[in-house]
C-alpha cells in the first residue's frame, strides 16, 4: 500500500496541469494554471505577435496539441529549455517508480526467501527508487528556481507553485526514503542469509561428527 501511495503521488504529479497556478482572485490574469504536459490559459495572446496580438489562446490543450491553429508556432515560448529538462527528468522519475512498483509486487507476491536472486531483487529495486528520487528531485529544483521567472509565463508575480508540483516534490522524497528502507531490508536479508547458512554448515558438521 505504501508503494502504491508512493506511486501515485508521482503519478499524479505527472499527469495533472496544477505545477503553475495563477491567482484565481486576479480576474485580468491571462495564465489559468499549466502542468508537464498541458497548459491553460484564460487569454494569452499571442506571444509572437507582442505589439498587435491578432489571436488569442483560450482554455487548456495538451502542449503538443496538433490541431488548434497557431499553437505549434508558440511551442518553443511554451516550451523553454528548463521545462523540457523537467520533463525529462520528472518522466524518468515516473518510469521508474513504474518499474519498481511492478517488482515491488513481484518481490511481495512471487518471490521466497530460498530464492537465489531474492537479495538482489530487493537491491535491484532499491537502486531504482534511489534513481527515481534523484531524477525527481532535480527535475522539482529545475522548476521551482525557473518555472515562475519572469519572462516566461505572464503575470509571474501573481503565479505561484501548485498542488501538482507539491504532490512531484513529497513524491520525490519519499522515494528517497523508501529507497533507505529498501537497502535496510537487503542487507538485514542478506545477514540473514548469511546466519542461516552458517547455521546449516554448522549443523551438518555436528551431524557426521
Amino acid at each position: 500500500m505504501k508503494k502504491r501511495s508512493l506511486s501515485g503521488n508521482i503519478g499524479i504529479a505527472f499527469g495533472t496541469p496544477a505545477w503553475l497556478v495563477s491567482d484565481y482572485r486576479i480576474t485580468s490574469a491571462q495564465l489559468d494554471k499549466l502542468g508537464l504536459w498541458s497548459h491553460c490559459f484564460r487569454s494569452l495572446p499571442n506571444p509572437r505577435e507582442a505589439d498587435a496580438p491578432t489571436r488569442f489562446f483560450v482554455g487548456c490543450r495538451w502542449v503538443y496539441d496538433p490541431f488548434t491553429k497557431g499553437y505549434s508556432e508558440i511551442r518553443g515560448f511554451l516550451l523553454p529549455s528548463f521545462m523540457i529538462a523537467t520533463q525529462f527528468f520528472f518522466t524518468f522519475c515516473f518510469l521508474l517508480s513504474l518499474i519498481s512498483f511492478v517488482c515491488i509486487l513481484l518481490y511481495a507476491l512471487c518471490c521466497d526467501q530460498e530464492q537465489k536472486q531474492y537479495v538482489e531483487l530487493i537491491r535491484l529495486i532499491g537502486y531504482m527508487v534511489l534513481v527515481g528520487g534523484l531524477s525527481g528531485g532535480i527535475a522539482v529544483i529545475i522548476f521551482a528556481s525557473l518555472g515562475n521567472a519572469e519572462g516566461w509565463m505572464p503575470g509571474h508575480t501573481n503565479n505561484y507553485l501548485g498542488w501538482s508540483f507539491a504532490l512531484g516534490v513529497i513524491g520525490s522524497v519519499l522515494l528517497l526514503i523508501a529507497s533507505a528502507l529498501i537497502h535496510v531490508e537487503a542487507n538485514v536479508q542478506k545477514k540473514k542469509r548469511k546466519y542461516v547458512t552458517e547455521s546449516q554448515t554448522k549443523f551438518q558438521l555436528e551431524s557426521r561428527t
